[in-house]
């Protein structure tokens, strides 16, 4: 097996541009020619990234400024929340976008995505004891590790008003329900 792989190591190299001789290590791309690798064509400009980036990263700032914050059920900010309001609040400060009123329409409304998916800013939902099945908690994803497929979120917690958990502290690991993206 190991050999295998060695030959199969020395083939790519042996056919790659720079053994062919295609590739000048010394010269300098001259921007002559159009660079493929820069995945524009997926993600869009680069001023495209930079406004989502920024965009993401108001909405992470709105977020953590109310760390800390009490939790009140119907709490709709911005000194106290439940769940819903807290997203919804930090939306509406940010992009003053009506994401949902509960966490139920929050889920109903905005763009069903996979985990695989998730990003910075995306709507995770999960089960309530209330809620049986269904939606009954949300959160807003603060950080993503695609290696474990596991999340943090902040959220306005019950018991810690709002705060970060990680998808697998065992409150949440069991409840996930799903996630969403908020059109802008």
């Amino acid at each position: 097996m190991k050999k295998l792989f060695i030959f199969a190591l020395m083939l790519m190299l042996s056919m790659s541009d720079f053994a062919l001789g295609k590739v000048n290590p010394d010269q300098a791309p001259d921007g002559s020619e159009e660079e493929i690798g820069n995945f524009d064509f997926i993600y869009g400009t680069h001023d495209d990234l930079n406004e989502a980036f920024e965009k993401t990263e108001m909405i992470m700032s709105e977020a953590f400024s109310h760390m800390g914050a009490r939790y009140r059920s119907g709490g709709k900010g911005p000194t106290a929340f439940d769940c819903s309001g807290f997203t919804s609040y930090v939306y509406k400060q940010q992009t003053d976008l009506f994401i949902g009123a509960s966490s139920r329409d929050q889920y109903a409304r905005n763009i069903p995505i996979t985990r695989e998916e998730l990003q910075s800013g995306d709507l995770v939902f999960f089960t309530s004891p209330r809620s049986g099945r269904g939606v009954g908690h949300v959160g807003i994803v603060v950080d993503v590790d695609p290696i474990s497929n596991t999340f943090t979120f902040i959220h306005a917690s019950t018991n810690n008003g709002i705060t970060i958990n990680s998808s697998t502290d065992s409150g949440y690991a069991r409840r996930y329900v799903g996630a969403r993206r908020v059109q802008q």
